[in-house]
């Protein structure tokens, strides 16, 4: 039977570099841990910090870089091995 997959509510890991962050999502599968990536913009309107996911031109080599980040810390996480009911 396969077993359920758990998605966190929280990300796992956030990288930010000015108003531009990433935010890394852990979800446990059968298979091991997959990880995904949104981006996000933080921005002010009036008195309140609001968020988008719409990037001006100066934003997209920022986003390039915390991709980039992103990808070498989701490459440094342990892969777990698909456990088996059958050990020696």
């Amino acid at each position: 039977m396969k077993k359920p997959t758990k998605v966190n509510s929280q990300p796992v890991h956030k990288i930010r570099h000015g108003a531009v962050s990433a935010s890394i999502w852990r979800q446990d599968t059968d298979k091991g841990p997959m990880f995904n990536v949104t981006f996000q913009r933080a921005y002010m309107d009036g008195d309140t910090w609001k968020n988008s996911q719409s990037f001006g031109r100066k934003d997209l080599l920022v986003v390039g870089l915390i991709a980039a980040r992103a990808f070498e810390w989701i490459a440094t996480q342990p892969r777990k091995a698909k456990e088996t009911a059958e050990s020696p």
